[in-house]
């Protein structure tokens, strides 16, 4: 016969007592610091707050961090998440499909092959918003306006020339039949500066994504003129698709977390079920509907290989638009 020690007994009875609530506790990370590669209020500062959120509140996490550091189109953060590595050991850096554009522009002097792939979280559609008041009232009258002198369609966007807000535009051009390299572009460090030079008037057309427009959309100060998602977002109902105004524009945005290039397996794995485990609470469906989110969870070798068949299919678009 087989007879438990004390310790053996009371773990017994404190798992049958607290049942899930002692397994969160068992599992929960004690902290996670949130490399962020550019300014406050941008596509990735938001992902990066937005997942801490949920993770705290889902007591999947115990404490987290957050540390902006823009330049060089998020080519700062990346040189600085490899020449530390040793030290970065609690440290996922947030970021999406501009790492693998500026890789293929050459830009950066590491690629997302020097870092560790953690996890994809989110896709966020590209939408293209102007002021309420602007005179561009829908798409076709700022393709119009296009057609007739590109120079007075001023784009912002919250990242650098060549770069995905900037590709978005260009292939959305494009489509209508203009030459995309008369886009008149204009970049700021992070979509919270883009959206305050559409507000201000600096602009006449932001090219960001959904997520990063949805409050001021909401609150009235800018109106989405067309959204890059092959059918209709149920968080933005009436703004319509490119498809459906005759355009084959499609184009989504993922987002997701890196390590330093020597984070051990058993830490990749952890990280990855933490987030798996994340994306099914719903702490996290409080923050995805907030922005405008859709589910994107790939983790380990297949977030590799996602990452090796989008550099493939944007090189080749990249090429097309004239952007390499």
């Amino acid at each position: 016969m087989k007879y438990w020690t004390k310790r053996q007994v009371l773990t017994a009875i404190t798992v049958f007592l607290l049942g899930p609530y002692y397994i969160v506790a068992d599992t929960q990370i004690h902290r996670i610091h949130f490399l962020i590669p550019g300014g406050a209020g941008g596509g990735w500062d938001g992902t990066a707050r937005g997942v801490g959120e949920a993770l705290t509140k889902s007591s999947l996490v115990k404490r987290v961090s957050y540390q902006n550091m823009s330049g060089g189109g998020g080519g700062r953060a990346i040189a600085h998440l490899v020449k530390t590595a040793k030290r970065q050991q609690d440290t996922l850096m947030v970021n999406s499909t501009p790492i693998v554009i500026r890789s293929l522009q050459k830009i950066f002097s590491h690629s997302f092959q020097d870092l560790t792939p953690v996890a994809a979280v989110v896709a966020d559609y590209g939408v293209f918003a102007v002021v309420n008041e602007s005179e561009i009232q829908n798409w076709q009258q700022a393709v119009t306006l296009f057609q007739n002198d590109p120079s007075r369609l001023t784009i912002s966007g919250g990242s650098g020339r060549g770069s995905m807000d900037h590709l978005v535009a260009a292939l959305a051009f494009q489509a209508v039949g203009g030459d995309p390299k008369k886009v008149r572009y204009i970049p700021y460090d992070a979509g919270g500066k883009a959206m305050a030079s559409l507000l201000s008037g600096e602009t006449k057309i932001l090219s960001t994504g959904l997520g990063e427009a949805l409050e001021q959309h909401k609150s009235g100060q800018i109106r989405i003129l067309a959204i890059t998602a092959s059918e209709r977002s149920p968080v933005v109902p009436n703004v319509p698709t490119f498809k459906e105004l005759g355009y084959e524009v499609v184009f989504v945005n993922w987002r997701g977390f890196f390590g330093s290039p020597d984070l051990p397996q058993e830490k990749v794995k952890t990280y990855s079920k933490m987030l798996k485990k994340m994306v099914q609470t719903p702490n996290w469906e409080t923050v995805r509907v907030r922005n405008g989110w859709e589910n994107l969870y790939i983790s380990g070798e297949k977030f590799h290989d996602f990452l090796m068949q989008q550099e493939s299919t944007i090189g080749k678009l990249m090429k097309e638009l004239g952007f390499l």
